[in-house]
């Protein structure tokens, strides 16, 4: 189980010198060694659904500045096809998409990937949560709103 936050570790080899060489910029004829150095874990994946445009810039801009990866789309179609293709920790989405409701939506991601959390994100609740495992009304303060997509991408990655 993978925790944002945690450290990985790539493993290089190197024909021509050691570790502790490699690390002092010398270079010495021999045998392989292994070298291990230290690189930033990924950042979790964010799927944004909105279809206003202006709403969605705002919207990843706020979670990227946070250390989030996100991808976007404007119709649910796209949002189905992003969510089947991408490695996804969570959804956010908008209630009211077009012609499509967050909370119909919801149902159809969980059948591509019921452990992904989808959120819905709208100045107001659905008549039913349904598939949707969490609701955040608009007028959320941000850092609330982050707390709450931090705590649902930790769970996430704890179960998986």
């Amino acid at each position: 189980m993978r925790q944002p936050g945690l450290a990985l570790h790539r493993i290089v080899y190197c024909r021509f010198c050691s570790a502790s060489d490699m690390m002092s910029n010398r270079t010495w004829p021999g045998a392989p060694h292994l070298l291990i150095r230290r690189v930033p874990p990924p950042k979790p994946l964010i799927l944004c659904v909105e279809d206003d445009a202006g709403a969605l810039e705002l919207r990843k801009a706020v979670l990227q500045q946070n250390g989030y990866s996100v991808i976007s789309a404007t119709r649910a179609q796209d949002a189905l096809q992003a969510l089947q293709e991408a490695p996804v920790c969570l959804v956010l989405s908008d209630h009211i998409l077009g012609g499509a409701r967050g909370a119909d939506l919801a149902i159809r991601m969980k059948a591509i990937k019921p452990d992904v959390p989808v959120v819905l994100y709208s100045g107001h609740p659905p008549d039913s949560m349904g598939a949707v495992d969490c609701f955040i009304n608009k007028s959320e303060p941000r850092n609330q709103f982050l707390a709450i997509i931090s705590d649902l991408i930790r769970r996430y990655c704890d179960a998986v």
